[in-house]
């Protein structure tokens, strides 16, 4: 049993509190806000970066909260011992001062717009509910409380909840006295679904009434704070909004606001006495560059410290990668024209690529061209900044994949694809000529393939191994044993037949740096063939035609060299 549990997946801040989970303060986040004081903040971070987690935390700090019955809800607590209660009385003297409205909307990832539509008013009249103790005060003339009625249970006309949140902030400023804090989570997913699933234009005018009534026009607005992956402006969603910024990942402002710091990282490894995996978990999920600032992503770190302080042998994992069907990489990968592959191998094997950056890249523009693509890759996370540059009032990103974990991502997409790619392909005639021993067949076959893969080299002849396989899946009339023990060693493949008339196939991979070094590869991958006498096993179950392969490949070529067992 751990000696404090780590939480996973708990996003509302009393619940991690309540439950003595581990913590990684971030209370200093208000100070900031106030400090400040723009009146719209968007925060843009990638997925699983905190986001949610750090807008219920303001929520609680900012909200006079009352409950049905009116009553008022004291929430100090919740921020004893932390870092905020250490600040100044100009700071701490807006705790529980304001009425919040706070809202998510990804409950709009649905698969029409009349779902989605309908998912966003379940979410207003939870907002409608909670605040309810309004309508039991005289603070509301008759026609208020007629519209408020009607927008909770639902009888209320589109436009009403277009505007439903200005109205709400109306209501509850009349009842506290005082104006609204407005709190929106994951903004874009209404639009990033509806634009792959054909309503864009539907939500975003929807998306724009929301947010147009309730942030430029609400005159009961103290601040609002809205999340979310993507900066979204040429829909024109905050037109016209004044003191109204927009903070992402390449800002140097609330850069330890979302994500964890080496130092948090630290103290959290050491106080579940992990201090010796401190280099392995900078390595898995470290990388990210917000400002100037390196932060871990704080999910992938969670489930890390937890499995490994449960279990002193447990590995690291990509758990970011479960979060998220990878869509945009797969489509990179598929649709890569022959620039685009040179550059993802270039990434995953540790290189950077240089890209300008557009920070107001919409969904509908991401295929328009492959800068936007790379662009979305990194304020989605998928890539982090190395360096950057400034030219002609464009800024230029040297980008890297961030860690392991990530390159993992890619590594997993490019397999999938390639084996896809493989499916569709015919190889009998390769396959034929395994059996015929036409090694120069073989070999153009091979070479024509490899032109049209993605390849990554840190694995070495793992990577030609897998290939190899992928491309002998589809063979009739064969079993396929990678690695197997015969003779002294293991071949790297052997194809036995199911009929024994049929030729033993033994195969041994090399790979080479340079392309001279082929022919000599092939000879050595022979010679050990012979050496290690792999041929001693299938010779001693009764077969007797048996054909050796050596193949040596170097980047996208390679040479086939065959012969007889003697």
């Amino acid at each position: 049993m751990l000696k404090r549990p780590i939480g996973i997946g708990i996003e509302n801040y009393k619940d991690i509190i309540d439950g003595t989970y581990y913590y990684v303060d971030k209370t200093l986040m208000m100070k900031d806000l106030l400090d400040y004081g723009t009146k719209v903040e968007l925060f843009i971070r990638p997925r699983r970066f905190g986001k949610t987690l750090t807008l219920s935390m303001i929520r609680t700090f900012f909200e006079r909260e009352i409950v049905a019955d009116g009553a008022e809800v004291d929430n100090r607590r919740y921020f004893d011992g932390m870092k905020i209660m250490e600040t100044e009385d100009e700071y701490l003297g807006h705790m529980g001062k304001y009425p919040v409205i706070s809202m998510s909307l990804k409950s709009a990832r649905q698969p029409d717009y009349h779902m989605a539509y309908e998912s966003l008013v379940d979410e207003i009249i939870k907002e409608y509910v909670r605040h309810n103790y309004v309508l039991n005060s005289n603070c509301l003339t008759e026609a208020y409380h007629e519209k408020y009625d009607a927008i909770m249970n639902r009888r209320a006309e589109p436009i009403a909840y277009a505007k439903a949140l200005a109205f709400l902030s109306e209501c509850l400023k009349k009842y506290h006295e005082t104006n609204v804090i407005i709190l929106l989570d994951e903004y874009d997913v209404p639009l990033e679904n509806a634009f792959f699933k054909g309503y864009y234009e539907q939500m975003v005018d929807f998306v724009r009434s929301l947010f147009e009534s309730a942030l430029k026009t609400n005159d009961c607005l103290q601040f609002a704070v809205v999340t979310g992956c993507l900066r979204i402006s040429r829909e024109s969603i905050f037109t016209g909004l004044n003191n109204f910024d927009i903070n992402s990942i390449l800002d140097n402002t609330f850069v330890e606001s979302f994500g964890f710091t080496q130092a948090e990282i630290e103290d959290m490894l050491t106080f579940y006495k992990l201090s010796d995996r401190i280099g392995e978990a900078k390595d898995w999920y470290n990388g990210y560059l917000f400002g100037e600032t390196q932060v871990y992503n704080p999910w992938s770190i969670i489930n890390y410290v937890k499995a490994a302080a449960s279990s002193k042998t447990a590995l690291p994992r990509p758990y970011w990668s479960n979060t998220s069907s990878n869509t945009i990489i797969r489509e990179l990968v598929e649709k890569a024209d022959e620039g685009v592959k040179g550059e993802i191998e270039e990434l995953i094997s540790g290189g950077t690529i240089e890209k300008p950056v557009h920070e107001d890249v919409t969904y509908g523009e991401i295929y328009e061209n492959q800068d936007n693509l790379w662009n979305f890759l990194f304020f989605t996370g998928y890539l982090k900044a190395v360096s950057q540059r400034l030219e002609e009032e464009t800024i230029y990103l040297t980008m890297a994949v961030p860690n392991k974990e990530v390159n993992y991502i890619y590594k997993n997409t490019i397999r999938n694809w390639f084996e896809r790619q493989v499916r569709a392909v015919d190889f009998s005639d390769m396959h034929r000529g395994l059996m015929e021993l036409d090694a120069d067949g073989v070999q153009e076959v091979l070479r024509r393939q490899l032109r049209k893969t993605i390849s990554y080299h840190d694995g070495g002849e793992a990577f030609y191994h897998g290939f190899l396989l992928g491309v002998l899946s589809g063979i009739q009339g064969y079993h396929i044993h990678s690695n197997r023990e015969s003779g002294n060693g293991r071949p790297d493949i052997l194809l036995i037949p199911l009929d024994e008339m049929q030729p033993v196939i033994i195969i041994e991979i090399k790979q080479t740096e340079k392309f001279y070094q082929m022919e000599d590869g092939c000879a050595k991958a022979l010679e050990q063939i012979k050496r290690q006498d792999y041929a001693a096993g299938v010779l001693d179950e009764g077969y007797e035609n048996i054909l050796e392969y050596g193949i040596c490949f170097c980047k996208k070529s390679c040479v086939v060299k065959g012969r007889k067992c003697q």
